[in-house]
């Protein structure tokens, strides 16, 4: 890890990666630091571009410190007081005869991705004050030596992924058998049948989002057991499910959302917000493709505006209100870059190893697509998970959906 950082630091001409952390409030220092904790004082590690890391902690929590990582070892600065703190910190990362040194923290310019932004004002004002250093935001680095994903995590995300992706099936054809029966459902009853699904598959339970017609226009509607509407012959219901191999703390999540018509044939209106948000995914996954393939660096808002483009050229622009797509890793927003140019501005490049959701959506809450005396409302995702790969992106989650199938 020590090499691949110095590497980097050298790439960038940066002088080093300070570190720093109180409490949980850093969770990114301590994965890059190898603790699982570090105690109730604040505490700061100096990587150089060149040469070993130092350590400043506070002397009561010495203890703490001493069972570091093999790479990460280095000479441990002690402080008691606030003044003993600024002055080592001056000492191991002020600047020298030649100017100011470059440093990067987790921090975000205008907190433009507030993932990485973890250390607060007061803090990179003092260490600015300490150091006469200029700050640049570890956001890059941060994906780099903790957002990619091991070989090893990879396969265990493909084996979640084909595991969500029969449970989805299992879980439409189980929908299709009731309604065939004449049995009411509701979205709380598909959600309970998935995390079932998932405790016998072997991943974790997790609640899923199950919504038909309206309530899909939500992105984020979950149903509950007060909370849950029915599912009846007629309706447009959207399955988005996500969850991971248990038992690993690291493991990768898998997350994709797919669409089916409850009748047997599905409407035309239907089939053409579809294949909008078919359009729009594609358009994702070709603009990286293309960047990659020709050696360039393609950035998250990048693929943003590409996805994004397509809806707006549809007349649909207002009805996609989220980013194209979120980090993943072992959490379902994971700390890489997200496919985003709405929320945020995310100008991280994506580099081999970090993966990531494309799940562009059209959202029409008064939509009426099956000429009903009143209008049913409809939403529409279509989610699929992507790795980098040194020149190319793989899509995990295949097949494809490419049709909203009338289950009936």
């Amino acid at each position: 890890m020590l090499k691949t950082i110095q590497n980097y630091l050298i790439s960038e001409e940066a002088d080093g990666w300070l570190l720093y952390g109180f409490r949980d409030q850093n969770p990114i220092a301590l994965s890059v630091a190898g603790l699982r904790s570090a105690g109730s004082r604040r505490w700061f590690l100096w990587i150089p571009q060149t040469g070993s890391p130092v350590w400043i902690v506070h002397a009561i929590e010495r203890t703490t410190f001493l069972d570091l990582p093999k790479e990460l070892s280095g000479e441990i600065k002690l402080y008691v007081s606030w003044q003993d703190m600024r002055r080592v910190l001056s000492e191991v990362v002020g600047g020298t005869e030649e100017g100011s040194k470059r440093i990067l923290m987790e921090y975000s310019p205008m907190n433009a991705i507030p993932y990485v932004s973890r250390v607060d004002a007061g803090t990179i004002e003092m260490v600015r004050a300490c150091t006469g250093a200029e700050i640049s935001s570890s956001a890059d680095a941060v994906q780099l030596v903790v957002a990619r994903i091991t070989p090893g995590h990879l396969e265990g995300h493909r084996r979640s992924a084909n595991i969500c992706i029969t449970i989805k099936d299992d879980a439409f054809a189980w929908m299709a058998k009731k309604l065939k029966s004449g049995i009411q459902i509701t979205e709380y009853d598909v959600q309970q049948f998935v995390m079932a699904r998932f405790g016998d598959a072997g991943l974790e339970p997790l609640e899923c989002i199950v919504a038909a017609n309206q309530n899909a226009a939500d992105p984020h509607y979950f149903p509950s057991a007060h909370q849950s509407g029915g599912i009846r012959e007629g309706d447009v219901v959207l399955i988005d499910l996500w969850s991971r191999e248990t038992g690993d703390p690291d493991a990768c999540f898998a997350d994709i959302t797919w669409t089916a018509y409850c009748g047997s044939k599905t409407p035309d209106g239907v089939i053409q917000i579809f294949e909008v948000v078919c359009a729009a995914r594609d358009a994702a996954v070709a603009c990286m493709q293309d960047g990659l393939a020709s050696g360039k660096k393609v950035f998250g808002y990048d693929v943003d505006d590409a996805c994004r483009a397509v809806i707006a050229d549809a007349g649909y622009a207002d009805a996609f209100f989220h980013r194209t797509g979120h980090s993943l890793g072992s959490t379902g927003h994971f700390v890489g870059v997200n496919i985003d140019n709405l929320e945020t501005e995310d100008r991280r490049s994506l580099l081999p190893g970090v993966m990531f959701s494309i799940e562009p959506g059209i959202y029409l809450p008064d939509y009426n697509f099956d000429d009903s005396p009143s209008p049913k409302g409809l939403g529409i995702r279509s989610e699929i998970n992507c790795v980098v790969h040194s020149d190319s992106i793989e899509v995990t989650t295949l097949p494809l959906q490419t049709t909203v199938a009338a289950i009936l």
